[in-house]
């Protein structure tokens, strides 16, 4: 890209039950970010209804369009390509955004560029700052957790992976058996500010030579405790929970991520996903790296959600790369981040 020009990108993510769109410059200047949240239709079930978000993402995705271009103040004209997600999430909403970003793609006939996810949540950092490498990502989400190195734009190393439950889900699973009301994850946060940690929950793997995480065991233990509880008619503090519950993932999170910087000597530590918008967490980490020679990068909250900035950011460096999708482009809700960027594409 010339440096006198102008790079626009529309972005779309439908990955789960969030409908949103966004109008990226350069790869890091946000001149529209529009999310239509679906939380309140979902709050009654105390999660997400695959069914239900996809019909939501059909009757919202004209409306978040529209909006999006006007903040932005232009026309499809403006726009160089147009980049979606396609995968992982919830297939059904998946394919409401990959069907419209090809229905925009081919009526406009603009390049088309898929993008993974996880390598959104990560690229919404460059959008606070530009990136130095050797760098490292430490993801936390309802579905994903996650140490990944990166030696280069657009090259994905996993490191380390949940083996069971991501921390987003034992969050909401405890949150739920706490009859927390959904979602569950800010609400444990909320907690255990005001709580203390009263029980010793474990730590799995965190001594292991492994950077692979399990929360399985961890909210199993807490749902225990609390049933043992209510058989003996005995009162546990929520808060105390929340507390205890917290600690335990948080120190498992912290412990792997100095760990892992160390070993690899990176010069920035990101943190991405939904779970970094955590107060807990983020306290724990710039207390744990206030004194080493590391950059610790963590997007404000409204960028940790999920939203279509962050696939714009990502699409920036797809494009100026030459990646191209086709029209055949389909919806993977299990695509592999190490492979996205590798598989087989049509260069420009």
């Amino acid at each position: 890209m010339n440096i006198n020009e102008q790079q626009l990108i529309l972005a779309i993510e439908t990955s789960c039950d969030e409908t949103a769109m966004a109008v990226i410059k350069n790869g890091r200047e946000i001149l529209s970010n529009v999310v239509a949240s679906q939380i309140e239709s979902h709050k009654r079930f105390g999660g997400v209804v695959p069914e239900i978000a996809s019909r939501h993402h059909i009757e919202q995705i004209t409306v978040v369009l529209e909006e999006t271009l006007k903040q932005a103040n232009i026309t499809m004209e403006d726009v160089d390509a147009i980049a979606v997600t396609e995968g992982p999430g919830l297939v059904g909403a998946l394919l409401i955004g990959v069907s419209a970003a090809k229905a925009l793609a081919f009526a406009h006939q603009k390049p088309l560029i898929g993008i993974h996810h996880i390598a959104g949540h990560i690229y919404a950092n460059r959008l606070i700052k530009e990136f130095e490498f050797p760098l490292l990502s430490l993801v936390v989400s309802g579905g994903h957790t996650e140490l990944i190195l990166m030696n280069e734009h657009g090259q994905f190393d996993v490191i380390g992976e949940t083996r069971d439950d991501a921390a987003g889900e034992a969050y909401d699973k405890v949150a739920k058996t706490l009859k927390l009301p959904y979602p569950g994850g800010p609400q444990i946060d909320r907690l255990a500010q005001d709580g203390e940690e009263v029980f010793q929950f474990t730590r799995a793997l965190i001594n292991e030579d492994t950077y692979d995480f399990s929360f399985s065991g961890l909210k199993t233990a807490v749902m225990n405790t609390l049933h043992n509880a209510e058989q003996r008619e005995e009162e546990i503090s929520p808060e105390d929970m929340a507390a205890s519950f917290q600690a335990s993932v948080v120190d498992v999170l912290v412990t792997k991520t100095y760990r892992a910087v160390k070993e690899f000597g990176v010069k920035q530590l990101m943190v991405a996903g939904g779970v970094a918008a955590n107060q807990g967490l983020r306290r724990a980490l710039d207390k744990k790296f206030a004194e080493e020679d590391v950059e610790v990068l963590i997007p404000p909250l409204h960028l940790c959600t999920d939203n279509a900035a962050m696939i714009g950011a990502a699409a920036s460096i797809a494009y100026e790369e030459g990646h191209r999708a086709e029209l055949d482009l389909n919806a993977n809700p299990s695509l592999r981040l190490e492979k996205y960027m590798k598989r087989s594409v049509r260069k420009s």
